[in-house]
């Protein structure tokens, strides 16, 4: 439990940080950050694998490099579900989203080396 905490709190901190790296994407503060970090969560755990599958002929047809704008989507739908987090249109969504994924990419490798495999302790 204290791992999945720490995640959710360290990819909120990541949403942050991408606030104020980038201009394209405001977030008004970490709490917040917290409820967009959930939402992102819910949509990309629901509503993600849906689109993949959905896109999957366009996804091979391109390499892969569809599943950008399959994740730019899901950070451009948080944007638009939470009053607190805003997106100044898709391009913004895709680089937001692209620095939120490499933040959360280095953030889950931190977190494994430090929690380990105790998910359930």
């Amino acid at each position: 439990m204290v791992k999945i905490i720490a995640r959710w709190a360290l990819l909120a901190a990541a949403l942050l940080l991408v606030d104020q790296v980038y201009d394209g994407v405001e977030i008004s503060g970490f709490a917040a950050a917290l409820a967009a970090t959930f939402v992102l969560g819910l949509l990309n755990t629901l509503v993600r694998p849906l689109l993949v599958v959905l896109t999957l002929p366009v996804t091979l047809l391109t390499l892969g490099l569809f599943l950008f704008v399959v994740n730019a989507l899901m950070f451009w739908a948080a944007a638009s579900l939470l009053p607190s987090l805003h997106v100044q249109g898709f391009g913004a969504a895709l680089v937001g989203s692209l620095m939120y994924s490499a933040c959360g990419i280095v953030i889950d490798a931190a977190v494994e080396r430090v929690f380990g495999d105790r998910s359930l302790a």
